[in-house]
């Protein structure tokens, strides 16, 4: 049987941590597909295209890695694809509690697993609206987030 993970998020940019929870996943399913989640209420910094291509970037040596769009409920996206898990990357206490809720609800409505991974100690502190701000700021993002994430000014 093939397995095959979804890790869902808006992915606003990719961060070293994502980047971090998908290489580490790689050993651990067949395929992984890395979906971007479609919210029309949400003002995203950068394009669906950008994000896209950032992460399509990020893993261009990576043939069992595959970049795509959705919208409505992952489950849903997850039956579509024939994924039975669901990865998330857990960075604190807060983090857990919010995944728990959402992970019993996806295997209440479904039976697709979700599997969590701790994010690594150097990149724990990093999240999307943390980079957001610093790009705001003018300040190094490039620290935080893969090499694919480039902006030209």
């Amino acid at each position: 049987m093939e397995k095959i993970a979804v890790f869902p998020g808006s992915f606003d940019p990719i961060t070293l941590g994502h980047f971090d929870i998908i290489k580490r996943s790689i050993p651990l399913f067949n395929k992984i597909i890395v979906a971007i989640g479609v919210n029309a209420e949400k003002k995203y910094m950068f394009s669906l295209d950008e994000r896209k291509k950032f992460i399509e970037n990020a893993f261009a040596d990576e043939p069992t890695i595959e970049v795509t769009t959705y919208e409505g409920l992952t489950i849903d996206f997850c039956k579509k694809r024939n994924a039975k898990y669901i990865l998330r990357g857990l960075r604190n206490p807060a983090d857990f509690e919010f995944e728990k809720a959402i992970a019993h609800t996806n295997r209440t409505l479904s039976n697709i697993e979700t599997i969590f991974l701790l994010t690594a100690a150097e990149t724990s502190f990093i999240s999307s609206s943390i980079v957001r701000d610093v790009i705001r700021n003018n300040g190094d993002y490039k620290l935080l987030v893969p090499q694919s994430v480039r902006l030209e000014k």
